[in-house]
């Protein structure tokens, strides 16, 4: 199930209480601004700075109903999930390939394009298209000496129920890493 903003969190990383963010934004009028108005002006208040005001935003546009959970400024949803697996960078994206294998189709969805790995050197990459118009990116990192984080972000979902479906069937798929 989708989740909305974490108000305490976004209060513990501003230092503010969301109540004086809610009035800050009664008093310029946030309902007849563009997300971009708002987390600019959070900005040059010094309520919130940089990803404290996109997440206060995106918070209070969620508060008056102008984006659902989950949901992108562009009315698209993004389904991610993660997990922390033993190995270097390159053996998690490996466990990663593995799991996935040459897989024609996710969840009934043909592959359209990819997979196509890349590296940095900080980050391994594996991404692919969907015959419906979405993107699956898988990023990975070096958590600490011997662990990686293997993020996935399924994007341009349309729906709520989209990003349910997704985020539970790539949470089972990180499962299968070993």
């Amino acid at each position: 199930m989708v989740r909305s903003m974490n108000i305490e969190a976004i209060e513990n990383g501003i230092g503010v209480s969301w109540s004086k963010v809610e009035d800050f934004l009664a008093g310029i009028d946030a309902t007849t601004l563009s997300h971009k108005e708002i987390a600019q002006a959070l900005n040059e208040s010094g309520l919130a700075e940089g990803w404290w005001a996109q997440s206060a935003t995106v918070a209070f546009e969620q508060q008056i109903g102008r984006r659902q959970p989950g949901q992108d400024c562009d009315g698209e949803f993004q389904a991610s999930v993660s997990k922390t697996v033993r190995g270097s960078m390159d053996q998690a994206r490996d466990k990663w390939v593995a799991v996935v294998g040459g897989a024609e189709e996710f969840s009934g969805i043909a592959v359209t394009r990819g997979p196509e790995l890349s590296d940095t050197a900080k980050w391994r990459y594996w991404r692919c298209g969907l015959a419906d118009g979405s993107r699956v990116n898988v990023h990975i990192y070096e958590k600490a000496a011997g662990k990686a984080s293997v993020g996935l972000q399924h994007e341009r979902l349309e729906s709520v129920e989209q990003l349910d479906h997704w985020r539970l069937f790539w949470k089972a798929k990180l499962g299968e890493l070993a």
